[in-house]
């Protein structure tokens, strides 16, 4: 009977049950978080052109369990507004951020996406539920095959994840409809404006560590002209990789 109660705890140890206490909790928490959200959206409205998020971003923030992204110490915190470790000196971004960076990409559901900079993999999943393929890199193996299998779990099914630099895209699955940059960078890649699809726009901030950095959105026309524009000030961890060493 002992070994029997023994192997239970383990089990309870390696796969936890969420009570509904803690599902309550949780969804709570995430409704303060959509509230707090859509109160910024309404303030930054000048600056960003939309005051409201389209219906599918909403439900999407809604949808994903957040608490699932980060580490079991920052679970308590998980749905607050605002950036959190998740080791290897990366962050989950701030909620508003993630919402705002998808609503700019306006997806319609048929759309193949490449993120940059997968991190813990919640805005991947964010994504999953608005497009038909999302392609996602992270240039950190661990914090990359950590995502993968808990994307894999999570079962979000149509989201590929690699491990590499994605300065350099992903180009045996070029074009793209769209393109979300979750690191900062110096300037925009040109791998990147290459392997966007005409009609296409990527989501990015562009800056240095220690200056300002401007959200942008970079569009292709059909002719395969570029234009882009400023969204807001915003606070990225640094792209990484061998191109961006000399920056």
């Amino acid at each position: 009977m002992m070994r029997v109660f023994t192997l239970f705890v383990l089990f309870l140890l390696a796969f936890p049950v969420l009570l509904p206490a803690d599902e309550d909790r949780y969804s709570a928490m995430k409704e303060q978080m959509i509230r707090e959200i859509t109160s910024d959206m309404k303030f930054t409205g000048r600056q960003t052109g939309r005051e409201t998020l389209r219906p599918g971003v909403l439900r999407a923030m809604r949808n994903v369990p957040r608490h699932e992204f980060v580490p079991p110490r920052s679970r308590a915190v998980a749905y607050r507004n605002h950036p959190l470790p998740i080791g290897h000196g990366q962050t989950i971004s701030q909620p508003y951020v993630v919402a705002l960076m998808t609503d700019l990409m306006e997806l319609d559901g048929d759309e193949a996406v490449l993120e940059i900079g997968t991190g813990s993999g919640y805005q991947a999943a964010i994504l999953s539920g608005l497009a038909k393929e999302i392609y996602t890199i992270e240039i950190i193996k661990e914090l990359g095959e950590e995502a993968r299998q808990r994307l894999d779990r999570l079962g979000y099914g149509n989201v590929k994840v690699k491990t590499g630099d994605g300065y350099f895209g992903w180009k045996e699955h070029a074009p793209f409809d769209a393109i979300i940059v979750t690191c900062a960078s110096g300037h925009v890649p040109p791998p990147l404006i290459d392997q966007l699809k005409p009609g296409g726009k990527i989501v990015i901030p562009v800056g240095g560590v220690y200056s300002v950095q401007m959200l942008m959105v970079i569009s292709k026309d059909m002719k395969g002209d570029i234009r882009s524009r400023q969204v807001i000030p915003v606070r990225f961890v640094p792209m990484t990789g061998k191109a961006m060493r000399s920056e």
